[in-house]
C-alpha cells in the first residue's frame, strides 16, 4: 500500500482525478452489491494493468468484507509470482480484520504476456510450464482451505484434480460441503462432469456465463477453450463421457 500511495503521489493532477473517478465507480459498484447480499468478483488482467486493480480490490475487501465476504479479487496461478501475492493477501487481511475474496484461476493471456515480454526485454511473468501452474494452484487450494476462516474461496476450474483435491482438503479438515468460504464454478458447457457431480455431492457450485459484445465475448470463449484444452485427454475426455451419456438415454 505504501508503494500505491507513492505511484498516486506520482500522477499529474488529470490522472489523480481520473484515478479518484474510478474509485469512486467501483465504492457505487460495491456498496450496491452489499446492500443486497450479492458478491463483486474483479477479474484479472494482464500484468501491465493488474498492480492498480489489487490495490483498488483490497481497498474495497477492506471496506465490505468485515462480516462476509462481498469483494473477490482473481489470483492468476499461470504467474510465477500470484502464490506470493497470494499469501501477502491474506497477510494483509489479517492485519487489517477482513476476509480475504479469492477466486483461483490458472490463467488466460500467456501467450500475449510471453509475446510483450520478450519485445520489451523484461523476463516473463509465467511459470516455466504447466506443471509449476498447476503445483502453484493447488498449493493456492490448500492454503486456501488451510485458512478458510479468514479466506472465502471461489475454485473456478475445469482441472479434475484439483476440484478433487479441494473437496479431500475439506473432508480432512471435517468442514460441510456447503461452507460459507467455499465455492466451485465452471464455465457453461464446459466440464458438466466435474459440475453435476459436485452438486451432488453437496457443494456449493455455479456455472458462469460470459454475456456481451460479440468482439469481447468471442475471445474470451476462445481463452477459455485453449485453457481447457491444455489438460492432457480432459477434452476428449468430456466427449466421450458426452457420448456415454447420449447412448443411455437413447436406451
Amino acid at each position: 500500500m505504501k508503494r500505491y500511495s507513492l505511484a498516486v503521489d506520482s500522477l499529474k493532477d488529470e490522472e489523480k482525478a481520473e484515478w479518484h473517478r474510478v474509485g469512486q465507480r467501483m465504492l457505487k459498484i460495491c456498496q450496491a452489491a452489499s446492500d443486497k447480499g450479492v458478491g463483486v468478483l474483479i477479474d484479472a488482467e494482464e500484468t501491465w494493468i493488474q498492480d492498480p486493480v489489487d490495490v483498488l480490490t483490497i481497498l474495497m475487501m477492506e471496506q465490505f468484507n468485515r462480516e462476509r465476504a462481498i469483494v473477490y479479487n482473481t489470483v492468476q496461478l499461470y504467474r510465477h509470482d500470484r502464490l506470493a501475492f497470494l499469501h501477502d493477501s491474506l497477510e494483509a487481511a489479517g492485519k487489517r480484520n477482513f476476509i480475504l475474496g479469492a477466486k483461483l484461476v490458472r490463467g488466460a493471456y500467456m501467450e500475449k504476456e510471453r509475446k510483450r515480454a520478450g519485445e520489451l526485454g523484461y523476463p516473463s511473468p509465467i511459470q516455466p510450464d504447466k506443471e509449476a501452474t498447476d503445483r502453484d494452484y493447488n498449493a493456492g487450494v490448500a492454503l486456501c482451505i488451510e485458512h478458510i476462516d479468514r479466506i472465502a474461496l471461489i475454485l473456478a476450474s475445469h482441472n479434475e484434480y484439483s476440484n478433487l483435491l479441494a473437496t479431500q482438503l475439506l473432508r480432512q479438515k471435517s468442514l460441510p460441503s456447503d461452507h460459507l468460504h467455499i465455492h466451485f464454478s465452471q464455465l457453461y458447457g464446459m466440464s458438466d462432469h466435474i459440475t453435476f457431480n459436485l452438486a451432488k455431492a453437496g457443494f456449493s457450485v455455479s456455472k458462469y456465463l460470459p454475456f456481451g459484445p460479440i468482439g469481447d465475448v468471442v475471445p474470451y470463449l476462445m481463452r477459455r477453450a485453449q485453457e481447457n484444452s491444455s489438460v492432457a485427454g480432459q477434452t476428449g475426455r468430456e466427449l466421450g463421457l458426452i457420448r456415454k451419456e447420449l447412448k443411455r438415454r437413447k436406451g
